[in-house]
């Protein structure tokens, strides 16, 4: 099959069930006759499948494995999870409790965990030099000690983490606090969580992560959009508001999430919890690695109405931005009273003033090397100042209680950058160029922060007491395993 002809199959899709349709297609995409990597417009379905709900769990014993699941309806696939499932159980604690998780590595590789965004100490954070190897555990104990936020755990192999992530290790990690509970937000049934992860799946359901030197420059995109594992779900609502926790938990896809009726939502929180002040958004990009918290109000549709999750089109540069696509459906299906009213005030956030910051950090980010990667075996490497990661070499050292200000300067790149920093916390200061301007999500406490081509990002932080050695890298993951990551040390 050739690439046009594969193209022009695509488009027609949605007249195909996902059960019928989508294997049709993929019947006619055999291994052996077509690189599915040639075509990376996304596919939808038919939106027939309930979403699946993960298990809320407290101090969880988590398994990595290979195992088995239904990404597409009726079909079964080889995936990776924590339980006998794709993706992990949601685990939710209060601010001050105690963490102490068992983790069994039953992979045939060597794995561990991240805890995306908690303020952990560095012996407990996953740093890439900390692996769990196969047939081994480690127990993870740390003292939750931060806000109320929405954050995530995944594996950090240096060089694995993009096939383990695409593969199906993540989950949600919601902390609670008492001030968030005063807001008396949607909770229990009425609060979702998301995971939006894209895939490509070969005919025989199986999963295909195999990029190509040009797609570790770009990032490896999948045609398939799932939700929590689910290819194409939809999700039944009442007549009322609903909190919903959105991850964007794919390796390098980037979401313009918007309804598809063109109704406002609101933004409530972003990364690091909830935000000073709610702001009603038609849409919103999330990067690979970022969370918004949002409510949605369903209460003034009739019975049987369907609106969508969709991802409009967007200026992301030569590889991301192009597609308009749903991704999952809701179906108001039964009438409740709802006398929730939407806060505008949530949180007193205080400014961090930049006259706290002892020391300005810039970070180029335009260079991309040609070079050897045992771990991606590709021979393009993208870069962080010139550098290339290496487990072994601190970057540079900060000061424990430190405020420093740091710019990610992307103004001499065609490439999208979502810049994570592990260990801290930081406020966004301002955007020049590109965009030039913060979104809703970017105005409370962040940890990943999208950098688009053409513009520099300027964040500020005060470093913890937890000294050791993090990192800090692109969580595009194709970046991030071919060398885009430093390390850094708190002393």
């Amino acid at each position: 099959m050739q690439r046009r002809q594969f193209i022009k199959l695509a488009s027609t899709t949605t007249a195909f069930t996902a059960v019928g349709g989508i294997g049709w297609l993929l019947q006619s995409c055999k291994k052996d006759k077509m690189d599915m990597s040639k075509s990376i417009s996304v596919i939808e379905g038919s939106f027939d499948t309930a979403i699946a709900i993960p298990a809320i769990v407290s101090n969880p014993s988590l398994t990595a494995k290979s195992t088995t699941a239904s990404i597409i309806k009726g079909k079964t696939s080889r995936v990776f999870g924590y339980q006998d499932n794709i993706l992990g159980p949601t685990i939710k604690m209060m601010n001050g409790a105690n963490a102490n998780i068992n983790f069994q590595n039953n992979l045939a590789e060597e794995t561990n965990i991240h805890w995306h965004g908690l303020l952990v100490p560095a012996n407990m954070d996953g740093h890439p030099e900390n692996i769990v190897q196969a047939g081994s555990s480690f127990n993870f104990n740390y003292q939750i000690n931060q806000r109320a936020g929405t954050y995530w755990y995944h594996p950090h192999p240096h060089g694995k983490t993009s096939h383990q992530v695409f593969m199906g290790l993540a989950g949600m990690f919601i902390v609670n606090d008492i001030e968030e509970a005063g807001l008396n937000l949607p909770a229990n049934d009425y609060e979702i969580p998301l995971v939006i992860q894209d895939k490509r799946i070969y005919f025989d359901y199986s999963l295909n992560y195999s990029p190509t030197s040009d797609e570790v420059m770009t990032g490896y995109l999948g045609q398939y959009i799932c939700v929590n594992g689910i290819y194409s779900p939809y999700h039944k609502v009442a007549t009322r508001w609903y909190r919903v926790r959105v991850l964007n938990g794919s390796t390098a896809r980037i979401y313009n999430l918007s309804l598809s009726n063109g109704a406002s939502y609101t933004v409530i929180g972003a990364d690091g919890g909830v935000l000073a002040t709610a702001e009603n958004v038609n849409n919103l990009l999330l990067a690979p690695g970022e969370r918004a918290d949002i409510l949605i109000d369903f209460s003034s549709y009739t019975i049987g109405t369907e609106i969508f999750l969709q991802s409009n089109s967007f200026n992301g540069g030569t590889a991301q931005g192009n597609d308009n696509f749903k991704i999952m459906k809701f179906i108001v299906d039964r009438q409740e009273t709802d006398s929730f009213i939407a806060p505008s005030s949530l949180s007193a956030i205080v400014p961090i003033s930049v006259t706290q910051s002892s020391y300005n950090r810039n970070f180029d980010l335009k260079q991309a090397d040609h070079g050897g990667h045992s771990g991606m075996n590709m021979a393009m490497q993208h870069t962080i100042n010139g550098k290339s990661f290496d487990m072994s070499r601190i970057d540079f050292s900060v000061n424990a209680g430190a405020t420093e200000i740091w710019t990610f300067d992307n103004s001499g790149s065609d490439e999208i950058h979502p810049m994570h920093i592990h260990g801290v916390q930081f406020q966004v200061l301002d955007r020049t160029g590109g965009r030039n301007t913060l979104i809703a999500t970017e105005k409370g406490w962040k940890d990943t922060v999208l950098v688009m081509p053409q513009e520099k990002v300027r964040v500020i932080m005060t470093f913890p007491q937890n000294k050791g050695k993090f990192v800090l890298h692109c969580h595009n993951l194709e970046h991030e395993d071919s060398g885009m990551m430093l390390n850094y040390e708190i002393i």
